[in-house]
């Protein structure tokens, strides 16, 4: 059978506690961080909508969907749902101490509307709102000719 390598406890434990220890230290560096500028994403389909806050760079401070608020099935593609997802997004960012949005739309969803009229209510300097729907352009190639 062949030499069995034996590891002491010692060993595997102060380099596990170590890497635990600088990743605690980094999270708790980011939470405390507070932010001045901030940048929400709404992605709106026709099934789901989606709500991201970004910093200015665009790292991802947190992001909320209509699944984690408790909503299932069709109802999370309501316009109802989205303002609930932005009412959420929107007191994270108040609690990171964001003064300034800037808002980007993404998708056809039901929950655009809804969802920006969400943000308005909270007391935000909204910067501006960008459609960054994307739009196809002369369509998609064409069935070759049947020969008979």
């Amino acid at each position: 059978m062949g030499k069995k390598k034996i590891i002491t406890k010692s060993e595997t434990s102060t380099q596990e506690s170590e890497k635990m220890e600088a990743k605690i230290k980094k999270g708790k560096t980011e939470e405390t961080a507070r932010l001045k500028d901030g940048v929400i994403y709404i992605s709106c389909s026709y099934n789901n909508t989606i709500v991201s806050l970004t910093d200015t760079a665009g790292n991802v401070v947190s992001w909320v969907s209509a699944g984690s608020v408790g909503f299932k099935g069709t109802r999370k593609g309501t316009p109802y749902a989205a303002s609930q997802i932005a009412d959420t997004v929107a007191t994270i960012a108040e609690k990171k101490g964001i003064g300034k949005i800037a808002i980007r739309l993404r998708g056809i969803g039901t929950g655009r509307d809804s969802a920006i009229r969400a943000i308005t209510n909270h007391n935000f300097e909204i910067t501006s709102i960008q459609d960054l729907t994307s739009v196809p352009h002369n369509g998609c190639r064409p069935k070759k000719p049947r020969r008979v």
